[in-house]
């Protein structure tokens, strides 16, 4: 449909200094914070596939996103339940070993600095009223 309101509309475009339309980066239209442009660039050079589809590069740097925040977040309440303010690799390994989907997902995965679950066998525990006698012993010696 070219007719005279086509023409008009851009006469009050230049008329206004709209003719200069802003570049908008993909992931700024995707609303993500992971760059979509290097999503994509690494899919294709990690991938048999040299074509792909405009979207499944936003729909990975958004599933990426997501996967990365809920860590952060567990990490970050495990960062608070140890009374710490500094993010470290421990907490990260606390928090994927804590939960049962990300434990299963990134079960070949090493965290360097990440130590392990803390785990004291139960037959290693003294019984009730045995450690009390063996700290102290029967025959106190001065």
């Amino acid at each position: 449909m070219s007719g005279k309101s086509g023409k008009n509309i851009a006469k009050i475009n230049e008329a206004l200094g709209n003719t200069k339309k802003k570049k908008i980066s993909q992931t700024a239209r995707a609303g993500l914070v992971f760059s979509v442009a290097r999503t994509r660039r690494m899919l294709k050079s990690h991938s048999r596939e040299k074509r792909l589809t405009t979207t499944s590069s936003v729909y990975l740097a958004s599933v990426l996103e997501y996967l990365l925040a809920e860590i952060l977040e567990l990490a970050g309440n495990a960062c608070r339940d140890n009374r710490k303010r500094i993010l470290t690799p421990r907490f990260i390994q606390l928090a994927i070993k804590n939960d049962d989907e990300f434990c299963q997902m990134l079960k070949h995965v090493t965290i360097i600095e990440g130590g392990v679950l803390p785990y004291v066998h139960p037959q290693l525990l003294p019984k009730k009223g045995q450690a009390k006698r063996e700290y102290y012993g029967d025959s106190q010696e001065i």
